[in-house]
């Protein structure tokens, strides 16, 4: 029995730019998540933490799928969005001028629009929400700091990151480099349940901290396929050349939107729980069309404008993963200083002066029929023999498309990518 697996993580290196360091004194404790049961009592309002956050990550997430894009060419693109403004924002806890002015900038946070103790309010909150252990869809998420022994944090930092992000602060001596290294990819891939292994190979002789925020998505289809149904079929990678896949097939009722406007079909395939997918699939030469017009709005309509329908779903299974630069990425969107000598972190530490050395994010995806056990049910469908009018659309995903996997509880875009290839192998 295979489930969908979604598997991300942010790892950001901290080197000292003074010369003094002292030492940690103290071993801090796993931190809990409280559970945060989703209080369906509770009206939805601009007055819950998560959802004053929602539209900025929703920018954030399509600005950083753009800057993405530049640099793929013509690869397969998955991250989460929220893994990389979640680690940033709580960085941002130890920023200060125009440091702190430029993560909020890159983030999409408008102070004119909210307070700073809003967004780490409302990541809080995604946290509790994410983190619920009663959810259907198993969701963890959670960050960490590795702190070199000779550094002392300050307190206000300490506490912040623990309160609003659950850190855990996790003491470890950067001099024995092997060891540390070690340290940190033995939590990674604990964490992520062995599916990130060995993500660190080496330390900035400089570096004192390691951050790293962490998220696992396990999601069974409401609508399993049947894997007795998936084929062999074509995957046409552009007009001239083709991949064999393993194309799953259903013949069901959906969520399906034609946005005539962007030449695109729209696909709403829920998870059991709280969460869902959209999967876009352009016509053949509109995909720039269709990414360019990646923004809030458009997602929010194409949401608002699904309807039920009856569809014949053609949906490749794939296994794929991505890797991005993030500090090459950030000094693009405009966020140089806090890689820079100039970079104001002084709310992090006792008097030494920080910088970010290195921000690395890997995300995985495997996309598959998704729980089902052919041999211990036979289950015998019989539908009327009725004339459709119209006939349900054929809708395959056999050439490029995109894929955005969205929480309902805290409105926001855990994951996002396009696949070109499915029968890429993984990075």
């Amino acid at each position: 029995m295979k489930s969908a697996l979604f598997l991300c993580l942010l790892l950001l290196g901290f080197q000292v730019q003074g010369q003094h360091r002292s030492n940690l004194n103290d071993e801090q404790q796993e931190q809990e998540i409280p559970q945060s049961p989703e209080d369906h009592s509770q009206p939805e309002g601009e007055n819950l933490a998560h959802v004053k956050i929602a539209p900025s990550n929703a920018d954030f997430a399509f600005r950083f799928y753009k800057q993405v894009r530049e640099e793929a060419g013509n690869k397969n693109i998955f991250f989460s969005p929220l893994s990389i403004s979640t680690a940033f924002a709580m960085l941002s806890l130890g920023a200060r001028s125009n440091t702190l002015s430029q993560l909020h900038k890159g983030l999409a946070f408008n102070l004119t629009e909210m307070e700073e103790k809003d967004i780490h309010e409302g990541f809080q909150c995604v946290l509790q929400l994410l983190n619920n252990p009663h959810r259907e869809v198993q969701l963890n998420m959670g960050n960490a700091l590795f702190i070199d022994d000779r550094l002392k944090l300050l307190q206000k930092f300490l506490d912040d990151v623990t309160n609003f992000y659950y850190s855990e602060a996790i003491s470890s001596n950067f001099q024995n480099s092997p060891e540390a290294i070690k340290q940190i990819n033995k939590y990674i891939e604990t964490k992520t349940q062995g599916k990130i292994v060995d993500l660190l190979k080496s330390l900035d002789s400089n570096a004192v901290m390691v951050l790293v925020n962490y998220i696992l998505f396990k999601g069974y289809w409401e609508k399993p396929f049947n894997n007795l149904v998936t084929r062999d079929d074509d995957f046409l990678l552009d007009a001239k050349n083709s991949v064999k896949v393993k194309m799953m097939h259903q013949n069901k009722v959906f969520n399906i939107h034609r946005d005539e406007k962007l030449s695109c079909w729209v696909v709403e395939i829920p998870y059991k729980g709280n969460a869902t997918s959209l999967f876009v699939l352009p016509d053949e030469g509109t995909m720039k069309q269709v990414e360019d017009a990646l923004l809030k709005e458009t997602v929010s309509n194409w949401m608002q404008s699904l309807e039920k329908r009856k569809i014949y779903l053609y949906l490749p299974k794939f296994s794929i993963s991505g890797c991005y630069d993030v500090k090459s990425l950030f000094k693009k969107m405009g966020v140089t200083e806090v890689f820079s000598d100039q970079a104001d972190l002084s709310g992090v530490a006792e008097k030494t002066l920080l910088k970010v050395s290195r921000a690395i994010h890997k995300a995985t995806v495997d996309v598959s029929e998704n729980g089902t056990e052919a041999a211990a049910v036979t289950m015998i469908e019989l539908v009327p023999l009725t004339a459709e009018f119209p006939p349900p659309p054929h809708i395959r995903f056999n050439r490029p498309f995109l894929m955005m996997i969205i929480d309902k509880t805290t409105h926001g875009i855990l994951f996002m990518g396009k696949i070109v290839n499915p029968a890429a192998k993984e990075d």
